[in-house]
């Protein structure tokens, strides 16, 4: 028999949620920065923002990514505010993007995380194209054999 579950009811997975994406919003972060003004360094906290994932969820609900997955992703009962967090994951870090939060490098790496490819792959539209890159390769394969 394994382990009872964290949350017992889905409610307290959506509460959890909401604490979560809060503490994520909130982050306080002391930076450091010279005044040429004063000609000193000053220093002073600000409120900064991290993107929601549902690894950083688990940390936070000290919950495993493999436990969450197995009791709560792959259950009907919580599959819809599973689905939401998913979700709200992908429009948090768009929007990050979009703002300039996170920067426009990153953008690749994190969207693929959500099925967003920088890729622009070609698909064959029709048996024709197939054909024509069939012949191309063999033709090709022929060139540097004779070489």
């Amino acid at each position: 028999m394994g382990r009872p579950r964290i949350f017992k009811s889905v409610k307290q997975l959506e509460e959890t949620w909401e604490a979560y994406k809060n503490d994520c919003d909130n982050q306080m972060v002391l930076t450091h920065d010279f005044s040429s003004k004063n000609s000193e360094f000053v220093s002073k906290e600000l409120r900064r923002s991290v993107t929601y994932t549902i690894e950083g969820f688990c940390v936070f609900a000290k919950i495993s990514r493999s436990k969450f997955y197995a009791n709560y992703a792959d259950t009907e009962k919580y599959g819809d505010i599973v689905t939401r967090m998913k979700e709200e994951c992908e429009v948090d870090a768009r929007k990050k993007f979009e703002l300039q939060v996170i920067p426009s490098q990153l953008a690749g790496l994190w969207m693929s995380r959500h099925g967003y490819t920088t890729n622009a792959e070609k698909k064959k539209s029709d048996e024709s194209d197939m054909v024509d890159d069939w012949i191309a390769a063999t033709l090709g394969q022929e060139v540097s054999n004779d070489e």
